[in-house]
């Protein structure tokens, strides 16, 4: 049964076509640590990735991200990126999943906050005032 979803489904693992097309074109170039897999064709003029687990394109990192892109040439597993000791390691977007940032005041918010900075217009209130002056 999972050969079947694999071969209907793109967004839980690869694909039959693309595990045909790596075997048959593609070479390993490296490996990150998160478990995904880095490859290109011969002729180097086409990279990919092969996720482990849930295919979501910020679990890749930067330095994968930019030989991806061929922005270098020489693949991180052969020439790291320095790195200075400023910069933070890569997060993964989380966005639709319950560790999303939620600001203050929101619906999505775990508790609702009451402002305090303005009161509700109420139409019935308001009436009252104007029939009293």
């Amino acid at each position: 049964m999972k050969w079947l979803q694999r071969f209907i489904t793109w967004w839980d693992s690869q694909t039959l076509g693309t595990q045909l097309y790596t075997m048959r074109n593609g070479f390993l170039v490296g490996q990150d640590d998160e478990g995904n897999t880095y490859y290109q064709n011969v002729a180097g003029d086409r990279r990919w990735v092969i996720y482990n687990g849930e295919i979501e394109a910020s679990r890749v990192s930067p330095e994968w991200h930019g030989w991806l892109h061929h922005t270098f040439d020489v693949p991180p597993s052969k020439k790291p990126l320095k790195t200075q000791k400023w910069q933070a390691p890569p997060q993964r977007n989380l966005t639709g999943s319950p560790d999303a940032y939620v600001p203050v005041g929101s619906l999505h918010a775990p508790k609702l906050t009451t402002r305090r900075d303005y009161t509700a217009w109420e139409p019935n209130t308001a009436q009252k005032e104007l029939s009293q002056s």
